[in-house]
């Protein structure tokens, strides 16, 4: 379900644009526009309750912009490499990564890069038409869980997970997912509940605080 930009980012902050991507069954909504179909998936997805951890990070330095190359999230079993680099199509809209690439996690170049300031965007696949994916467990992952990003540069942002939400496609929160932050966020996207038509209804969404 590809997602249309409606304008040009900022550098440094995603505000309501991108309603970033869903690549074969990962995404939200464009602003203003209903939630696009998305490749036909397996199995079921889990569906966690929306949780908070009970307090922020503390507040840790911004690194200098450096491209992701690889995302652990250990609680999912998650250890993705190279990560992919996902822009805007032709029509607008947010490139996902294919079918084939349904073991990898995909980062939106048109955004922050992990570890700077505002909101970094990850995607990846629960399942594919091939069968689980890179995100299949992500029911797994809790409040307080780490997700480390490795970066060109040679280091690690290692984010802590805040908040997991599950919203349904139709309702993608774009402010809140893309909206300006004053610290280091990273954001995972990838699909929810069950199948219907073919089609997963809902995303779910990691919200974390750089922490190291």
């Amino acid at each position: 379900m590809a997602h249309r930009v409606r304008r040009p980012l900022l550098a440094a902050a995603l505000l309501g644009p991108l309603a970033l991507a869903s690549l074969t069954g990962c995404g939200g909504a464009a602003p203003e526009a209903a939630a696009p179909p998305y490749v036909a998936e397996t199995s079921a997805a889990p569906a966690p309750a929306t949780a908070s951890a009970p307090a922020a990070a503390t507040p840790v330095a911004p690194l200098p912009a450096s491209e992701p190359v690889r995302v652990r999230i250990a609680s999912a079993g998650v250890d993705a490499s190279p990560v992919l680099k996902l822009g805007l199509a032709a029509d607008g809209s947010v490139q996902v990564p294919s079918v084939a690439d349904g073991d990898k996690i995909g980062w939106y170049d048109k955004g922050v890069t992990p570890g700077e300031t505002g909101p970094a965007v990850l995607i990846g696949h629960f399942d594919t038409a091939r069968g689980p994916a890179v995100l299949r467990d992500v029911s797994r992952v809790h409040t307080g869980d780490q997700i480390t990003v490795t970066r060109a540069d040679g280091t690690d942002a290692v984010f802590r997970v805040r908040e997991l939400e599950q919203v349904d496609k139709g309702h993608f929160p774009t402010a809140k997912v893309y909206g300006d932050t004053a610290r280091p966020e990273l954001r995972v996207i990838t699909c929810g509940g069950e199948i219907a038509d073919g089609h997963r209804p809902d995303n779910i969404i990691l919200y974390a605080d750089l922490v190291g």
